[in-house]
């Protein structure tokens, strides 16, 4: 008999609470219980108590000390399972042996139904292998004879096989949409990612672009002949398809209307990824998605093999980079390496180019040529000095076109020579800087 505190049923909202358990503070013991109540399960024990549940957890847990409990620190994690939903709780009169024991009240665990695929959620998200990314391709021919063969069943009126096939063409397109979608996700990531090297990428660049051109093609050859197999189906009836499947439908608890429409969204789901009503088919979609994705990769490996060529990547510029700060004796020099290399400060990364280029090639490294010689204002503020003369030659020029003025037969006596002649060169005319080594 369920235990009175059994939690109701609420809204949909509530049942991310079934997922409490995995931001807790003992999650990974919350697991190894529940994973405790799974290998029971697949043994066809469905109730548990704390002291069964350490005893599988003896077994199954190995060296891991979250999994490693006793019955007493069991028995808190149960109610708080049981509190989230993810448990359901009954009371068991018959294990107690004593009255103590029955005062106690005994009580023994087990999965609730959405509890339990919560629980399988988790456990395929924690076991799942990302690079395990493939394309349904083998799955076409069998879809198109599973069509036809359900032509047949309707036309015979065989309500089992029409069901049977129904199911498996729901189940089988929905991993296909499922791969697809995983497939070009990964794909996406490895295209985008700044950490590929020629090594890994190269080693099976072949296989990926063959095994996306198959796809295609395929996917290209059998969607004509689905789309007719579809059209054939509908020439059987819709609708007796649909009330010979529900009829079948071994899900008693739904009434027979909920079921006959949940198959009717099931077939015009089937019936959409390979026939478009005014509009692109999922099949098509799909195709174009995989020449882009082919695309991608072609770019892909341009890329991988100019890098190459050219021996210079961005990894190797961030690992040589690292390197220096790793180096740096002081606090200060990082901070000082930092402000060089991502000019948090003046412009300093400036380049030119020598007027020879057989004296001194572009291609020549940094470190091997020689220092050029730039402004103090492009130094200074990133930008080119302005055409004007420099206050040094302002100064010379005035003074020059006053000695022209003193000869002159018009012209007054000179002024006496001023006790600064000549002028002090100038501070802020333009100066010879070296060139900052650039990492």
């Amino acid at each position: 008999m369920s235990d009175s505190g059994t939690p109701a049923a609420g809204p949909r909202d509530d049942r991310l609470r079934l997922f409490a358990f995995t931001s807790a503070e003992k999650r990974g013991e919350y697991l190894w219980v529940l994973r405790a109540f799974d290998h029971a399960r697949a043994n066809y024990v469905v109730l548990l108590h704390a002291g069964e549940i350490a005893e599988i957890l003896g077994r199954i847990a190995g060296d891991d000390q979250a999994g490693r409990l006793a019955g007493v620190e069991i028995t808190p994690l149960l109610e708080q399972l049981h509190l989230w939903g993810v448990l359901e709780r009954s009371y068991d009169g018959s294990r107690a042996a004593t009255l103590a024991e029955y005062r106690n009240r005994h009580f023994v665990y087990q999965f609730s139904q959405a509890g339990y695929q919560a629980f399988r959620a988790v456990e395929d998200v924690l076991g799942a292998r990302l690079e395990d990314a493939s394309l349904s391709r083998l799955a076409l021919p069998d879809l198109l004879a599973d069509m036809r063969e359900l032509a047949e069943a309707n036309r015979a009126a065989d309500g089992d096989l029409i069901y049977r096939k129904l199911s498996r063409l729901d189940s089988t397109l929905s991993d296909m949409a499922t791969r697809a979608a995983q497939f070009y996700l990964t794909l996406g990531d490895l295209v985008r990612t700044t950490e590929i090297t020629p090594e890994s990428f190269l080693a099976h660049k072949d296989a990926l672009l063959t095994h996306m051109r198959e796809f295609s093609s395929d996917l290209a050859r059998y969607a004509p002949k689905l789309a007719g197999a579809i059209a054939a189906v509908e020439e059987t009836g819709i609708d007796l398809l649909v009330a010979r499947a529900a009829a079948s439908d071994e899900r008693v608890l739904l009434p027979l209307h909920e079921r006959e429409d949940d198959w009717r969204s099931r077939w015009s789901g089937l019936k959409h990824w390979f026939v478009a009503d005014g509009g692109v088919s999922e099949s098509d979609r799909l195709r174009e998605g995989t020449m882009s994705a082919i695309a991608a990769v072609l770019a892909l490996l341009r890329r991988v093999t100019e890098t190459r060529k050219g021996g210079v990547s961005r990894e190797s510029q961030l690992r040589h980079l690292a390197g220096w700060f790793a180096a740096t004796p002081t606090e200060d020099a990082a901070h000082a390496l930092y402000q060089a290399v991502f000019d948090l400060g003046r412009p300093r990364h400036l380049s030119m180019l020598h007027p020879d280029a057989d004296i001194i090639p572009e291609s020549r490294s940094w470190w091997e040529a020689p220092p050029v010689e730039i402004s103090r204002t492009l130094a200074e503020t990133g930008r080119t000095p302005s055409p004007a003369c420099p206050a040094g030659c302002n100064a010379t020029t005035r003074a020059s076109a006053g000695c022209e003025r003193g000869s002159s037969p018009r012209s007054a006596p000179a002024p006496q020579r001023p006790s600064h002649w000549p002028p002090a060169a100038s501070t802020t005319g333009s100066s010879t800087s070296r060139r900052p080594r650039c990492c």
